[in-house]
């Protein structure tokens, strides 16, 4: 697929004097005449609706957006989609926004690249209406790149964005009605970001790690406003004393969030990419439900993988045939994998994040399949079974299967509204550290080895049992420890439970009846009103059950 904005001489030759940045476009044979420039944007229909309808999210994202702008009263949010990603030369990987824009707006799939999502401060009480009881200081405009006119080069000549390459873009009308939020030309954005800044004005604010060109503008108009004073500005991250509950007061959000009379520090850009993180610690009901949907279909692609499993034993890469299988049941029914699927076969599953896959599946042997289907919303699932090849498991692998399952037990029964994140990897350790203990590999007692001074149990499980899953998936990443790690678990959080025992093939710790074997068990989990509910219970965990349940899907 040739690019059609090379330079390039009568003869079809590129200039000798062409940069080499250029030069990377150099199959370009688009005519330059005038005459083709008057055919070519000429004698077209009236373009077919597009058939836009509001997003689901609309409602959802207009409380999110309110709850955010009540963190951060007064500064201008900066919330970047992303741009395209080049793969090689002229060539781009599928677009997929930002986390933080996605949750915000509702825009998934490969939707809008460069668009930008910026909250104007207003007076209070005069921002976007409030929603769900939560008022908002802030008017929420969306800057895009809209459809181009059909006369113009971009329609026909632009690889990136015009109609002829990569289909027609909506509107700005079209973006309004999907997202329920204003929308405006993108070409517009520099100068609604430098409206009133500079001293006493308005603090402008970026999510950090999304957008480059973003980032730098955003740099060049502070500098160009600057006081002199931007160099006191420490991080939020830096103060002490804060809330242990993504749900406080949202006076105490305000005070946290440096607002005007308050003594907090000032706010950052890490202040922003911080909140909306931890925007997301809880989920509403929308995304519960759409964590569901990741699930189901994650389900699905398990069952299409055990499906397979005689034509991956024979194949000299039987890893890869689960990788693909599994891959592309993601892309027929969801967006994508929501990340690298990990199909490790032996030695190969005491690698944790082992996503060569370009192993044999050998008869006797295990299958460490750790996979997750980001459905169009772009919430994913994350979800790890381990299975025996041939169906069965013998008893060394049936004993160490055990063990996990019963650390995973262990930790769903803690994963309840007002116990500590931390508590639920810690149960899960107490039941690894004296199984390891009765199997005589641990060259401690159980007790010493769960002490901070001991923890030789981790050599065997050097991962930790559960992060939060959502959007991403280790959502919520740039949440504060006392949120996160240290934070009290709530009803609406979604995490995931996976404790593993992981003997390397050259382990002399342990006997070589154990060597080579690697077990995980994962499943998602929702803490509820009255404790949780494994959203992934439908996939079966308990040995008997995975083999009853392999052997019905095998025939």
């Amino acid at each position: 697929m040739s690019d059609p904005r090379t330079p390039h001489t009568a003869d079809g030759h590129v200039p000798a004097d062409q940069d080499l940045e250029s030069r990377g476009s150099t199959r370009s044979q688009r005519p330059e005449s005038q005459a083709f420039k008057d055919f070519i944007t000429s004698g077209w229909a009236p373009r077919a609706d597009l058939g836009i309808t509001p997003l689901r999210e609309v409602p959802f994202t207009a409380v999110r957006r309110a709850r955010l702008s009540e963190r951060l009263p007064g500064a201008r949010l900066v919330i970047p989609a992303g741009p395209l990603k080049t793969r090689s030369n002229d060539t781009d990987y599928r677009f997929r926004p930002h986390s933080a824009f996605a949750h915000l707006t509702g825009l998934g799939t490969d939707q809008e690249p460069d668009a930008v999502l910026v909250l104007h401060p207003v007076g209070t009480g005069a921002g976007d209406p409030g929603a769900d009881g939560v008022p908002s200081s802030h008017h929420a405009v969306l800057y895009v790149r809209p459809l181009a006119p059909r006369d113009t080069e971009e329609f026909y000549a632009d690889s990136r964005y015009g109609e002829f390459w990569v289909g027609a873009r909506p509107s700005l009308d079209d973006v309004e009605t999907l997202t329920g939020i204003e929308a405006r030309h993108i070409d517009e954005l520099r100068d609604a970001l430098a409206k009133d800044l500079g001293d006493g004005g308005v603090q402008l604010l970026v999510v950090t790690g999304s957008d480059e060109g973003v980032e730098t503008l955003v740099e060049a108009l502070r500098a160009e406003t600057s006081t002199g004073t931007e160099a006191e500005v420490t991080d939020l991250t830096d103060t002490t004393e804060r809330s242990p509950s993504p749900r406080e007061d949202l006076a105490s959000l305000r005070n946290l969030a440096g607002a005007p009379g308050t003594s907090s520090a000032p706010l950052t850009d890490a202040s922003l990419v911080e909140a909306a993180s931890e925007l997301r610690l809880v989920k509403d009901e929308l995304e519960v439900e759409r964590m569901r949907e990741a699930v189901a279909r994650t389900i699905e692609g398990f069952e299409a993988v055990v499906r397979v499993l005689p034509k991956a034993v024979a194949h000299r890469r039987g890893e890869r045939v689960v990788e693909t299988t599994f891959d592309g049941h993601a892309r027929l029914e969801g967006n994508a994998v929501g990340y690298e699927t990990i199909a490790a076969s032996g030695e190969h599953a005491t690698t944790l994040h082992w996503i060569t896959n370009d192993g044999e599946l050998r008869e006797g042997e295990l299958l460490l399949l750790d996979a997750g289907v980001e459905v169009e919303s772009l919430y994913t699932a994350d979800v790890t079974r381990t299975l025996p090849v041939n169906g069965e498991f013998d008893e060394v692998q049936r004993r160490i299967y055990e063990a996990v399952l019963d650390a995973a037990d262990a930790a769903f029964a803690v994963a309840v509204p007002g116990t500590k994140f931390r508590d639920v990897h810690a149960a899960a350790m107490e039941v690894i550290a004296a199984r390891l203990e009765e199997w005589g590999l641990l060259p401690v007692p159980a007790a010493e080895s769960l002490t901070p001074e001991g923890q030789q149990h981790r050599r065997w499980m050097v991962h930790g049992t559960s992060h939060h899953l959502g959007l991403d998936v280790h959502d919520c990443a740039q949440a504060r420890r006392e949120l996160y790690l240290d934070g009290v678990l709530e009803p609406g959080m979604v995490f995931t439970i996976e404790p593993g025992l992981y003997f390397k093939a050259d382990d002399l710790a342990v006997p070589g009846e154990y060597r080579g074997i690697g077990v995980r068990i994962e499943d998602d989990v929702l803490v509820t009103e009255d404790g949780n509910e494994n959203l992934s219970a439908a996939l079966p965990r308990r040995p008997d059950d995975v083999e009853a349940w392999m052997a019905s899907l095998r025939g």
